[in-house]
């Protein structure tokens, strides 16, 4: 084809493009004058892309703002700033430091807006050992890590990679589900990092519930699994793996919708590597479903948190602490940055055996 036969089919091509776009838009536009006004808007969205409005629900009932106004006023009272980095989830608390002591009051404030917030930040706040402990505290006892390098303190868990230890956080997961109490929440600071990359992502789990096909939720309302350790244990001798076995229980059984303690919302609360992905059971029948449907139902909820609408994300630096609510978020920790190094410490408090309520959330009907 030569230039010039190119050029005349590209403009007939456009010119029959536009015309048919200003039909279309005037077809649509009369369609949507002629239909009645949308009761349900739910009914906008098909199976297969319910993302936006799980987002919407969140927000909505957060009261279509990032916090609420009475949570507003008292970050005036303590002269905090905040900066939110999702709609429904992420907040960096500026104007507080966390190295001396801590007013009952001011964590009564940090603990209302990990709530409202899911998942809070710090910036230059550079805790030693001790201090960050003790801020961890203040929110809960603390659980030691059985299967990582443990800091001078034993609540300490010092998360290490480099040439030798690539990370492997970077999958979407919450912290111990093999646990039968699993954690309330983690903290996590950074002491080193590469040149680049080695942010922290985080998802609304919450969000994620609400932005699941009607059908599905309704299937994961009778659902629970068996969560264990095998991967942490996998290449141990074999005496050792008995060990382990002995002192911590080897196979514990989760509900894959978790009611949130304190905001009675529901989460979608599972994690992929921890469950044994053939071990659903139906607890109004007591029977485990079959293979292929179970293995069907893992495999569309492991796609769920990575939706980038349900995320913020973090980018850390020296002295930068997060604090994530284990009950309402999933994490995932980008590996983009061997051989190069990247240290954090974390403290992990105790939290409470999950549970499913029906009808404890007003948005999960």
């Amino acid at each position: 084809m030569t230039t010039a036969n190119r050029v005349e089919s590209e403009d007939s091509y456009n010119a029959a493009a536009i015309a048919l776009a200003e039909r279309l838009s005037t077809a649509r536009r009369a369609a949507a004058e002629s239909q009645p006004p949308i009761d349900d808007p739910s009914v906008l969205f098909n199976d297969r892309n319910r993302v936006s409005w799980g987002v919407a629900q969140e927000y909505a009932r957060m009261g279509s703002r990032p916090v609420s106004e009475a949570l507003e006023r008292r970050a005036s009272a303590f002269g905090a700033d905040f900066e939110h980095l999702g709609l429904t989830l992420g907040t960096i608390i500026h104007g507080v430091h966390l190295d001396g002591e801590l007013s009952g009051d001011l964590i009564a404030f940090l603990r209302a807006v990990l709530l409202e917030r899911k998942v809070i930040f710090f910036r230059d706040q550079h805790l030693d050992e001790a201090q960050q402990v003790a801020f961890g505290r203040c929110f809960g006892a603390l659980d030691a890590f059985p299967f990582g390098q443990p800091g001078k303190d034993p609540f300490i868990l010092e998360i290490v990679h480099g040439k030798r230890s690539p990370g492997t956080e970077n999958g979407w997961h919450t912290d111990v589900t093999w646990m039968e109490e699993p954690s309330l929440g983690s903290i996590a600071q950074c002491v080193e990092l590469p040149a680049f990359g080695g942010d922290t992502l985080f998802a609304d789990s919450h969000a994620a519930f609400l932005g699941l096909r009607p059908a599905l939720q309704a299937r994961l309302r009778t659902l629970e699994g068996v969560n264990d350790y095998r991967n942490f244990i996998a290449n141990l001798p074999q005496a050792l793996q008995e060990e382990y076995k002995a002192a911590i229980p080897f196979g514990v059984t989760h509900p894959l919708l978790r009611t949130h303690p304190e905001t009675r919302k529901t989460a979608l609360w599972f994690h992929g590597g921890f469950l044994r992905h053939t071990s659903l059971t139906d607890t109004d029948t007591g029977e485990r479903l079959p293979e292929d449907e179970a293995r069907a139902i893992v495999r569309e909820l492991q796609q769920q948190h990575g939706r980038p609408e349900y995320t913020c994300r973090f980018t850390w630096a020296p002295g930068s602490i997060a604090f994530w609510d284990n009950r309402a978020v999933q994490h995932y920790a980008a590996s983009d940055y061997y051989p190069e190094s990247r240290v954090l410490r974390r403290v992990t408090v105790r939290g409470d055996r999950p549970y499913y309520a029906a009808g404890s959330d007003p948005l999960d009907v």
